[in-house]
């Protein structure tokens, strides 16, 4: 009902007026049952977007560092997150990688939709990168379709350590269902799960436009990193 009320009546008219959004490719979304939605990450208002613009209800797998704020400012972060199907997830590897694997196949065992961005995080330059395996894993233990949704020129309206957004008026293309079921009970071969994982962000930089580069985000981060240092 929180999520509803937020989307329709507080936060969703209010962003629709400011940043006139436009999108493609609507019937794509199946109205029922479980279903993985995988897009680009170009800006912190992805996450924003995504729910405002699709339809049915999403879940997103969030860091669970996002919840621990403290004061006002923590308050309202969680607060939401939560309004927004934020799921919080402990990221640091191993078992905590397991549990996070648990609860998006909880969200699609329910027949919901699960919102991932395979990149693992936010591209630094617009450019799209190579994918995470762990969207593949979960299409074939969920044995659910995959959509693929590419956000446009979200990263011209907030980049990544800006803390005011612009106001400019951004894009969403939804690509039609990827189905691979041909590769159900094969989640333990890895050349699958990569072979899957790519297909996906091929048509992820089809659909956006963006330049791809087959290494990691966060190794070009750390990279750029140390550089400045």
């Amino acid at each position: 009902m929180f999520y509803w009320f937020m989307k329709n009546l507080i936060v969703g008219p209010i962003l629709r007026t400011a940043f006139r959004p436009w999108v493609t490719g609507h019937d794509n979304i199946p109205k029922t049952g479980g279903v993985i939605l995988a897009s680009n990450h170009l800006s912190f208002i992805d996450s924003v977007f995504l729910p405002l613009l699709i339809d049915r209800q999403i879940s997103f797998l969030a860091k669970s560092d996002y919840y621990t704020g403290k004061g006002i400012k923590g308050w309202l972060t969680r607060t939401f997150l939560k309004s927004a199907g934020m799921l919080p997830i402990d990221r640091s590897g191993g078992k905590a990688s397991e549990a996070s694997l648990l609860t998006g196949l909880g969200v699609l065992e329910r027949g919901e939709m699960l919102g991932i961005y395979p990149e693992g995080t936010r591209s630094p330059d617009a450019k799209l990168y190579r994918g995470r395996t762990g969207v593949a894993r979960m299409v074939l233990e969920g044995n659910v379709p995959v959509i693929p949704v590419a956000m446009i020129d979200t990263e011209m309206v907030m980049p990544i350590g800006k803390r005011l957004p612009k106001v400019r008026r951004i894009g969403m293309v939804i690509g039609e269902p990827l189905d691979f079921s041909r590769f159900h009970g094969m989640e333990g071969d890895r050349f699958i799960l990569r072979s899957i994982t790519d297909e996906i962000m091929y048509e992820l930089s089809r659909l956006s436009g963006q330049e791809y580069v087959d290494v990691y985000a966060t190794s070009v981060k750390e990279k750029r990193g140390s550089l400045s240092r």
